[in-house]
C-alpha cells in the first residue's frame, strides 16, 4: 500500500468511526430527555432507562446560555460561553450523570451549539446562566473570549436558495461564528474534547446545515478519541448526528453531510406524520427507507418529532405528530421503533401551550424534577415522559430483541392496515383504518403463544395484555377500528 492510499484509508477510517453510536448490550434506541436536569437524568438512567434497555440519552445543551426574560426553551440554543453551567445543573452534576449513565449501559449524546453565539435582546448587554455578560451589538463575548473578527459578516439569511447566505449569514440575529478561523476551530474542539474527557459518547450538532462541511470535517477529525476510562475502545471516535433540515427544494441538502456523520432525517418525520394522519395510505410505507426518498439507513437519525418541529418550528409544519395527537402519535412512534430503517430516537417532552414555553419550573424559574405516577408509567407536574409509556417502553425492548433483522413478509390491504415481520424475531400489525382488522398474516416467528407488548407484557409465564397465537407460518390478528392502540407487536422474547 503506497502512502497516498494509506492516507486515504486513514482519513476514511477516522470519519467512518463517527457513525457508531457505541451502544452496549445490543441496545438500539436513543431518548431525548428534553430540558431534564442532570441529577434527574442520572437517577432515570439508574432506575428506569438502564433496566429497560434504552441505549442512550440526548441531553439539552450543556454550556452557558443567555438568560431570556421569559425563560423560553430556545435560550438553551444561544451560547454565552463554553462553561458547563445551565438550568440543568453545573459541571460536577453533569460529570456525575455521565458516569452513572455509562455504568448503567446508557450512553450520553450532547446537543452542541457552535454555529453561533447568543444575540438575546440586541442593543443591550446580555447575561448568561454562569453569570457571564456579552455585548452582541459589538460581537463581544469575553467569557470565551470571542470578538468581532471571529464572526462572519453581519448579515441575516433571507434566501435559502443562496448557499453563501445559509452558511455565512445569521439565523435571525444570532451571531454567526466563522469556523474557518483557526482560533474559532480550536475553541470548539477544546469544548468538545472537554465533554469527551467527561465520558460522553457523541454529539448532536445543532444547525450543521449552516456550517461548511469542510469546516465540520476539520473539527470532527481533530476531536480526541473517546475516553477509555468511560468504557470506550482506544480507537473510538465520537458519534456525530448533524441537524440538517432538508425536505427538498433548498440549495443545501442533507446528503452533503452524510460523509461526516449521520444526519437528522426530517423527511421521515414529515412522512410519518402524513401517513398516520391519513394523508397517504400506510400501505405506501412498504417502501420505507431509501426507496421512499430517504437517506441511507446507516446515515439517518429517525424520529416522529423533535423539540423544534413539535412546536411548529423547523420542518414539517402541520404534518408533525406530537404527544397531543394521542393514538396516531403512539402508532407512529411504534412504527418508527418496529421498522428496521435508521437509528431511532424518541422524544420525551414537557407540556406546552405556547411554542416558546420553557420547561416546568418553580417561582424562581428553577426546573422542576419530574413526578411519576404510582405505577411509574407516566409523569405529572408538567412533564409528558413518553419514554415511560408502557407501549413505547416495551417497543424499545422489541427493537432490542429484533436487532438488525430485516423487514420481511410485508402485507397490507392497499390502505391503512399493514403487517410485517422482522426476520424470524418479531411481528407487528397496524390498523389505522375505519374498519376492523381480522385476518391471518404470514410470519417467520416460531409456533407458539406470544404476549402482545403494546397492550401489555410478559410477566413470569403470563401476559398482562393480549395474546397472539402463531400456528404453522401464520399469526391470527384481531384489531378493531376503535382499538385503544391500533397496533399489536410480538417478538421472540415475548413467547410464553
Amino acid at each position: 500500500m503506497n502512502i497516498r492510499v494509506f492516507l486515504l484509508f486513514l482519513a476514511f477510517f477516522l470519519v467512518d468511526c463517527q457513525f457508531d453510536p457505541h451502544y452496549v448490550d445490543k441496545r438500539n434506541v436513543i431518548v431525548h430527555l428534553f430540558e431534564w436536569k442532570w441529577n434527574d437524568i442520572a437517577t432515570e438512567c439508574e432506575n428506569f432507562l438502564g433496566p429497560n434497555g434504552f441505549a442512550g440519552v440526548q441531553v439539552s445543551p450543556v454550556n452557558e446560555n443567555w438568560v431570556s426574560d421569559n425563560r423560553a426553551w430556545y435560550e438553551r440554543y444561544q451560547p454565552m460561553s463554553y462553561m458547563l453551567t445551565t438550568r440543568s445543573g453545573d459541571e460536577a452534576e453533569f460529570a456525575n450523570m455521565v458516569k452513572v449513565c455509562n455504568k448503567n449501559g446508557v450512553r450520553i449524546y450532547v446537543d452542541v451549539v457552535f454555529n453561533h453565539m447568543a444575540s438575546g435582546s440586541l442593543g443591550s448587554n446580555i447575561v448568561g446562566t454562569a453569570g457571564s455578560s456579552a455585548d452582541p451589538d459589538s460581537f463581544y463575548y469575553p467569557a470565551v473570549p470571542y470578538s468581532k473578527g471571529d464572526f462572519h459578516p453581519d448579515c441575516t439569511i433571507t434566501d435559502y436558495q443562496d448557499v453563501y447566505q445559509v452558511r455565512n449569514c445569521q439565523l435571525s440575529s444570532l451571531r454567526d461564528l466563522n469556523q474557518t478561523i483557526p482560533y474559532v476551530r480550536q475553541k470548539i474542539i477544546d469544548f468538545l474534547d472537554h465533554l469527551i474527557d467527561l465520558g460522553v459518547a457523541g454529539f448532536r450538532v445543532d444547525a450543521a446545515k449552516h456550517m461548511d462541511p469542510k469546516d465540520l470535517r476539520y473539527i470532527y477529525n481533530h476531536v480526541k478519541k473517546l475516553n477509555k476510562e468511560a468504557g470506550f475502545k482506544a480507537a473510538d471516535k465520537a458519534f456525530i448526528a448533524q441537524e440538517v433540515i432538508d425536505l427538498g427544494g433548498e440549495a443545501v441538502t442533507s446528503r452533503e453531510y452524510t460523509s461526516l456523520g449521520i444526519v437528522t432525517e426530517f423527511k421521515a418525520s414529515d412522512d410519518l406524520g402524513k401517513a398516520f394522519r391519513g394523508q397517504i395510505p400506510l400501505a405506501e410505507l412498504d417502501k420505507w427507507g431509501p426507496s421512499f426518498g430517504l437517506l441511507p439507513s446507516n446515515r439517518a437519525l429517525v424520529f416522529v418529532e423533535n423539540h423544534d418541529n413539535e412546536r411548529g418550528h423547523g420542518a414539517g409544519g402541520a404534518n408533525i405528530l406530537t404527544y397531543k395527537n394521542g393514538k396516531i402519535y403512539r402508532m407512529a412512534v411504534i412504527f418508527n421503533l418496529a421498522h428496521s430503517y435508521g437509528i431511532p430516537r424518541i422524544m420525551s417532552s414537557f407540556e406546552f401551550d405556547d411554542s416558546s414555553q420553557g420547561p416546568p419550573h418553580d417561582d424562581s424559574n428553577n426546573i422542576l424534577s419530574p413526578q411519576f405516577s404510582a405505577d411509574g408509567t407516566s409523569c405529572a407536574n408538567g412533564w409528558v415522559c413518553q419514554h415511560r409509556w408502557p407501549a413505547l417502553r416495551n417497543m424499545v425492548k422489541f427493537r432490542n430483541a429484533v436487532g438488525n433483522a430485516p423487514v420481511v413478509a410485508w402485507q397490507d390491504n392497499g390502505s391503512n392496515q399493514i403487517a410485517f415481520s422482522r426476520g424470524n424475531k418479531g411481528f407487528v400489525a397496524f390498523n389505522n383504518d375505519v374498519v376492523d382488522l381480522n385476518q391471518k398474516f404470514r410470519t417467520r416467528l416460531a409456533a407458539g403463544t406470544y404476549c402482545d407488548v403494546v397492550s401489555g407484557e410478559k410477566i413470569d409465564n403470563s401476559c398482562t395484555g393480549k395474546t397472539l397465537l402463531v400456528r404453522g407460518s401464520e399469526v391470527a390478528v384481531i384489531l378493531r377500528a376503535d382499538d385503544e392502540y391500533g397496533v399489536v407487536a410480538i417478538h421472540s422474547s415475548s413467547k410464553l
